[in-house]
């Protein structure tokens, strides 16, 4: 067995009890993220600093460089823009074809109306 002297001591972090959860201001989450990005900073020792988990810090830094601080805010994952032109695209091929559906059904009212005996 070595002597304490021998070697550095290291820190040992015990948990002794479930905390509840922190709700992180979006200057919070931007600062940490942005002082995780600092060179020679590691995220898992910022997140250790802060008292948050490095994956969720991690995914604070993934979404900010995505999609920029409102998805840090808003706390959801970021839409590509192709992908919002898929939908948007789509959207105007539904409007189209339930306007080409409510022509449709117009016609057929009006030809019961005249096929109707009075």
């Amino acid at each position: 067995m070595s002597k304490a002297s021998d070697g550095p001591i290291s820190r040992v972090e015990v948990i002794t009890s479930v905390q509840r959860r922190r709700r992180w201001s979006t200057a919070e989450k931007v600062r940490l993220v942005e002082e995780a990005m600092q060179p020679g900073m590691s995220v898992s020792f910022v997140a250790r600093q802060a008292g948050v988990s490095p994956s969720q810090l991690f995914a604070w830094k993934r979404r900010m460089l995505e999609g920029g601080h409102a998805a840090v805010q808003a706390d959801e994952d970021v839409v590509g823009t192709s992908r919002v032109r898929d939908l948007e695209k789509r959207v105007r091929d539904l409007e189209r074809l339930l306007g080409r559906k409510t022509m449709e059904n117009e016609i057929l009212k009006e030809a019961l109306d005249v096929a109707r005996p009075k």
